[in-house]
């Protein structure tokens, strides 16, 4: 079946993004803190480096399960199949959505988008102006916030994140979107390497560790942005620590938005792979 225009202007879209991302290149200080990382964290016993990613992937595995099983996610799936019915009103499963054409799954999963980074926005601004307990919780919310917006561009898309393969993709989309742009292209590969090889779509078969010393960057950038607003939050504009709310809502939004960016153009691609056009 071929392409309609507007399907054959978002897979041109697609190409574009994918090429950007295998054409990165990184600047000399990007290398010198790869070398200075990988050092640093190797000075460390294997075992202790096994068992600290080893925590880092179980963490994010029952986080993951936590947010597919929340109520709140439950009443998320329904909007948005309440959303896919205004256009094809028997629709009746998430994956009854694939029959929608991608305009209307770009308008449902642009909802989606829009709300989370209002989230993350919102979430980074309390950050800057809250106590020490809400800057200590500003990590887990933000994952929180990115792991859920991947599960429901996931469904938006038609495809649910209840079984062992999607389940993984969506961790690994997630993953690949945090880490460092030059190293995102490789993430790709390995993401489409896994639908390639996929038997059935239900159990999963590929490579199960998702963090690594080169994910590190997030969550070190994580640190400076909370170093950032104890260094002024204690300098106010009309009685407000404006700066620092500027920083973490700042911080928090551009990290979103990536995560959102990279979650689209992935569950896009597979909306066209479903379709036979690549």
């Amino acid at each position: 079946m071929p392409l309609t225009e507007r399907e054959q202007k978002v897979l041109d879209e697609l190409t574009v993004w994918e090429n950007k991302l295998y054409d990165y290149e990184p600047n000399d200080f990007e290398l010198a803190y790869d070398r200075y990382l990988e050092r640093s964290f190797s000075l460390l016993p294997e075992e202790v480096q096994e068992r600290f990613f080893s925590l880092f992937d179980s963490g994010l595995f029952h986080l993951h399960s936590m947010i597919q099983g929340a109520q709140l996610q439950m009443d998320a799936k329904e909007r948005i199949l309440a959303a896919g019915r205004v256009f094809q009103p028997e629709l009746e499963t998430i994956q009854d959505l694939r029959k929608l054409p991608i305009e209307q799954l770009e308008y449902i999963a642009g909802q989606q988008i829009a709300r989370h980074r209002i989230y993350s926005l919102v979430q980074g601004g309390m950050s800057g102006s809250g106590g020490n307990l809400v800057l200590g919780a500003d990590m887990p919310a933000m994952a929180v916030i990115n792991l859920r917006v991947v599960q429901l561009v996931a469904m938006t898309y038609g495809f649910e994140v209840n079984t062992p393969f999607e389940m993984m993709v969506a961790l690994k989309v997630f993953h690949t979107a945090t880490m460092p742009a030059r190293m995102q292209s490789a993430g790709w590969e390995e993401l489409k390497r896994d639908l390639e090889e996929a038997d059935d779509f239900y159990f999963y078969q590929g490579n199960e560790d998702l963090t690594d010393v080169t994910w590190l960057e997030q969550p070190i950038k994580q640190i400076f942005k909370g170093m950032a607003i104890l260094l002024f939050r204690k300098k106010h504009l009309q009685g407000l620590p404006v700066i620092s709310m500027a920083i973490g809502a700042g911080a928090n939004y551009q990290l979103t938005r990536r995560v959102t960016d990279f979650a689209h153009k992935f569950y896009q691609m597979r909306y066209f792979k479903e379709k036979g056009a690549l």
